[in-house]
């Protein structure tokens, strides 16, 4: 985390010479980021070295959830040939640590999220985004045979398996609901509790730039099963049915819901396999048994029938917990 050798002339074209600049975090792609610190302002310096990462996306993104009336850091200056940026600082209150701290807000607060998913979505979306549909679901659930089957020992019918989320998902593809701005990354390391303000403008939003316009649900289950804390089943309950509520939906949209939970969920069995063992992470393997938990309860809707009967076909209880196991 040592910060890149070109910010303290990025920062003094900004009027920002002579800051302290402070590691802050990174993440699993090539993306740093900074406190930076000066006369008793702060701001965040994020660095996404080319040709590994393009800032672009995030600019654009950001720049559309201030229009459309959602809280996200301003862009304060920018180098994108060098994929430097400085950014409003949201402060340091992550809905993941502050319902650590305050677990009986857990409704409260998921409520906002959902409120404001809700008034996402009734934005058209933004333009330009890459489609999320049915040939993007199947391409990133297969990481799953690709990285996890692997690590585990196990060569899998992959075919099988393509062809059983085939059955789940084009149903939820074709069930005619216009696309929506899609986060991607909508989970609770993601959303930041901002002081002075309120409603939906409460959280302050990150990491999408990876937004892309697809189906109401997935944020909605990236939210309500986080990889990174756990969310009561009965507040999901509670949540899914204000969401339903608040934007006119049913069953379909239920059955959507838990389809596209366990794309996402088997999709990030993989993806945390693959920062394992290609990238030398192996803490995403922590997540690991969070993961199969939320699976396991996603392969019980009836819907998910046929990956149910794969995962049975080809998956032990072992193999089903050895990647994190392993990596312990």
């Amino acid at each position: 985390m040592t910060p890149p050798a070109n910010a303290p002339t990025f920062l003094a074209q900004h009027g920002w010479e002579g800051a302290e600049i402070q590691p802050l975090a990174g993440d699993a792609s090539f993306r740093r980021y900074f406190r930076v610190l000066s006369e008793g302002r702060r701001a965040v310096l994020m660095d996404a070295p080319p040709p590994h990462e393009d800032p672009r996306p995030f600019v654009a993104v950001a720049e559309w959830l201030a229009q459309a009336g959602l809280s996200a850091p301003r862009i304060l200056a920018r180098d994108l040939e060098r994929g430097l940026l400085l950014l409003d600082d949201l402060g340091d209150s992550r809905l993941r640590e502050t319902l650590d701290i305050a677990p009986e807000r857990e409704i409260e607060l998921y409520e906002i999220a959902v409120d404001l998913l809700v008034h996402l979505h009734r934005q058209p979306p933004m333009s330009g985004l890459r489609p999320h549909g049915l040939d993007q679901w199947l391409d990133e659930v297969s990481l799953f045979p690709d990285w996890y089957c692997p690590a585990v020992g196990l060569d899998v019918d992959g075919a099988g398996f393509r062809d059983a989320w085939t059955a789940v998902l084009r149903p939820v593809a074709n069930d005619g609901r216009a696309p929506v701005t899609v986060l991607r990354d909508f989970h609770a390391e993601n959303i930041m509790l901002v002081d002075g303000r309120a409603g939906v403008e409460h959280f302050g939003l990150l990491d999408f730039q990876d937004a892309v316009a697809g189906h109401a649900a997935y944020d909605l289950a990236s939210v309500l099963e986080d990889a990174r804390r756990d969310v009561t089943p009965s507040v999901e309950r509670a949540m899914l049915k204000r969401y339903k509520e608040a934007a006119g939906e049913g069953e379909r949209f239920e059955a959507a819901y838990w389809a596209l939970a366990a794309q996402r969920n088997t999709r990030i069995l993989g993806v945390f396999t693959r920062l394992w063992k290609r990238d030398n992470k192996p803490h995403y393997t922590n997540f690991q048994p969070r993961m199969w938990g939320l699976l396991e309860r996603n392969l019980a809707h009836p819907a998910l029938g046929p990956v149910r009967d794969w995962f049975d076909r080809h998956l032990s209880a072992e193999h089903r917990a050895a990647a994190w196991a392993q990596a312990a």
